[in-house]
């Protein structure tokens, strides 16, 4: 992540784009630029920076879309979603002018609306991962329970299941004595580093479900994981669409590709980092889906990490599984205040377009961080199930962020510098995920009313 001066504290660090009328747009492009004057970036650190933005929380909900799809057809599914998102990617690369930011892209071809639009998809996805993150610290520290299987959290299995240990408790002392000191820094340097964690935790989580599936599937104790979907264990076809979003959402950072774009010496480099971190991070996916599924079968949960608990018994034994857990945990509750940060400014732009940078206003400030990490604690102790969360952000905010808004732009092509390739391929790619995302919420709807 690039430091920030003193004199912006931090606030405008541009993990996501704010929007304040025109003259913010304006004050955005010129930070743009003047990064890009210095700009000395390699390719591989923005391989690196990419594959940070697109690994994330998601990455534990892969193997529930194996065990809802099957093997094949979730490959297929990751494969599908990363080339599209290289072209979407592509379209915004080639409709950017010279410190442009995905705001000023979509004010520039939609207007107000437009930018406001993108700020508030933006808004709806970060709030949602960081709701996301405390359901999984949650997890980890307290258990869950999914159709009547209890998975202990790691405090119920060192200490017995008591009041202190309980969920509600144990996110409440987490988010007051952890959450809310780091979400209090007004500047965010000194969790520059931590962006790197989440790459390397993958890897760490590919390489040890992979072992232990590998030594599962050695000693017969696990059944191979099926290829294609159990139909007939299905309530109705339209379940199967289901893991659309959340494949969506695990491959979305297109917010993030102008600030990253900034910071290389050759912004050109940028279509061959996006592929190379697409690649990655798409192996990376279906090694941890496989593995993850192969170890777990149909007891696999939305959050693997739930599976990780005294009842599965590895042959490394119960303290590995708990630093699977905890170091995941870990890297959580410190990228938390990197996304709160970003959400917080983006909301506080909306709200107040006006007034004085929100880190020189201590009650606006304190008040707005409070209210956040307040509803974040309600919603993940309402809703303890992050597939939830991922199926409303793919088929909503998510999809039109990764694949909507880039090929809106090509479409309304105020340059005139559209081919009829990149037409068709726009209106594919918008019908695509209109109708991935409407057969989604049709099925969820379907499943609650019944």
């Amino acid at each position: 992540m690039k430091k920030t001066s003193a004199k912006d504290s931090g606030v405008n660090a541009p993990l996501l784009p704010k929007f304040r009328q025109q003259q913010h747009e304006e004050a955005a492009e010129k930070q743009v630029e003047s990064i890009s004057d210095t700009g000395s970036a390699s390719v591989s650190g923005a391989v690196f920076n990419v594959s940070t933005s697109i690994i994330g929380a998601g990455i534990m909900s892969i193997p529930a879309t194996l065990k809802v799809l099957g093997v094949l057809p979730s490959f297929i599914l990751i494969l599908l979603v990363a080339v599209l998102s290289d072209i979407s990617v592509g379209f915004l690369l080639r409709y950017t002018n010279s410190g442009k930011s995905y705001a000023g892209v979509m004010g520039e071809s939609f207007g107000k609306v437009g930018s406001v639009a993108l700020q508030v998809c933006v808004m709806v996805t970060t709030l949602g991962s960081l709701i996301i993150y405390l359901i999984i610290i949650g997890d980890v520290l307290s258990g869950s329970e999914s159709n009547g299987n209890v998975h202990l959290g790691i405090l119920q299995e060192w200490f017995g299941i008591h009041w202190w240990n309980s969920r509600a408790f144990t996110l409440f002392c987490t988010v007051i004595f952890i959450m809310l000191p780091l979400v209090l820094l007004r500047r965010v340097e000194s969790l520059r580093f931590t962006s790197a964690i989440s790459v390397f935790l993958a890897v760490v989580f590919v390489v040890i479900s992979s072992v232990m599936a590998i030594s599962a599937l050695w000693q017969g104790t696990t059944r191979t994981p099926k290829l294609l979907p159990d139909l007939a264990h299905q309530t109705n076809f339209l379940e199967l669409f289901t893991a659309v979003p959340v494949i969506v959402t695990a491959f979305t950072f297109h917010f993030n590709v102008h600030p990253i774009v900034a910071e290389l010496s050759k912004p050109s480099d940028m279509v061959s980092a996006v592929r190379i971190s697409l690649v990655l991070c798409a192996c990376i996916y279906c090694a941890v889906g496989y593995f993850g599924y192969a170890l777990f079968g149909d007891s696999t949960m939305t959050d693997i990490l739930a599976n990780f608990d005294q009842s599965f018994s590895s042959t490394v034994g119960p303290l590995l599984n708990d630093t699977v857990r905890l170091s995941y945990a870990l890297h959580l509750i410190l990228v938390f205040p990197l996304l709160n940060f970003a959400l917080r400014v983006n909301i506080d732009g909306l709200l107040f377009p006006k007034w004085p940078l929100l880190s020189t206003h201590t009650i606006r400030f304190t008040s707005l961080t409070f209210f956040l990490l307040a509803f974040i604690y309600i919603a993940a102790i309402a809703i303890p199930n992050i597939w939830y969360f991922f199926q409303l952000l793919g088929s909503t905010t998510a999809v039109c962020l990764a694949f909507v808004f880039p090929g809106a732009i090509v479409l309304r092509d105020v340059h005139g510098i559209s081919t009829r390739r990149d037409r068709i391929l726009a209106a594919v790619m918008i019908g695509l995920a209109v109708v991935a995302s409407s057969i989604a919420i049709s099925s969820n709807v379907l499943s609650l009313l019944s």
